[in-house]
């Protein structure tokens, strides 16, 4: 995720990362930017933006891209642990940026990139919240009980647990995960149940998962999505 270096703008975040290269232009558009991405969210711990292209095509009202890279984000009460995004061209009006006020998109445009979730961040949001129904159709789908009370992560795979009413232990179930038809399939490995306990994730129209996997003990989901302005 390295752009060129005369088509850099990374402005410090105050944890340690590197000055901005870019001219005085890119880097005024790169903190506006990231300060509105801060506003969107309820939490980061560390983001980087890095913007690609010329000062000259700014102007102009053209952006080439921007990578993003954040970690540890609330984002609508979703905790999520990696955040890596890259947009396609972007159209920007720089008046308002120039003018000290935040960046003005002009049209729709995509993103493609991968989020990266801990067990505990899994476990966390689907506990409570606006999550937590999502969590309890997870349970009653693959388990046959809610609520979904903790998620973990084993070798390549996710298990779900949940406690049932006058249990005194969990009920456990392994399951793998993978994309289908734009979104986040979870699937039973264990039979009986694997023989046809699976769980489609509801997805916003706007987002299509590519792909899914446990790697480095976290559930990793590429994808892209839509964004309008």
């Amino acid at each position: 995720m390295s752009p060129s270096p005369a088509a850099d703008a990374n402005p410090s975040d105050g944890h340690g990362a590197t000055q901005p290269e870019g001219g005085p232009v890119l880097q005024l558009l790169a903190r506006a930017l990231k300060l509105w991405v801060r506003q969107q969210c309820e939490a980061i711990g560390s983001l980087e933006i890095r913007l690609e292209g010329s000062t000259l095509a700014l102007l102009k009202g053209r952006l080439a891209g921007v990578r993003v890279l954040a970690r540890r984000v609330e984002y609508q009460g979703l905790r999520i642990e990696l955040v890596e995004m890259h947009s396609e061209p972007i159209e920007v009006q720089m008046g308002r940026v120039l003018l000290g006020r935040g960046p003005q998109l002009e049209h729709p445009f995509q993103i493609r990139g991968q989020l990266s979730f801990t067990a505990e961040g899994l476990t966390r949001s689907l506990a409570c919240g606006q999550w937590r129904g999502l969590g309890d159709g997870i349970g009653e789908a693959l388990l046959g009980i809610s609520p979904l009370t903790e998620v973990r992560v084993r070798a390549n795979r996710l298990v779900l647990a949940a406690r049932g009413v006058g249990e005194r232990g969990l009920i456990e179930l392994t399951t793998q995960v993978g994309a289908a038809d734009g979104s986040l399939e979870i699937r039973a490995t264990e039979a009986p149940a694997a023989e046809a306990a699976r769980y489609l994730l509801p997805m916003d129209p706007n987002i299509t998962i590519t792909r899914a996997e446990i790697e480095a003990g976290m559930l990793q989901l590429h994808g892209e999505a839509r964004v309008t302005p």
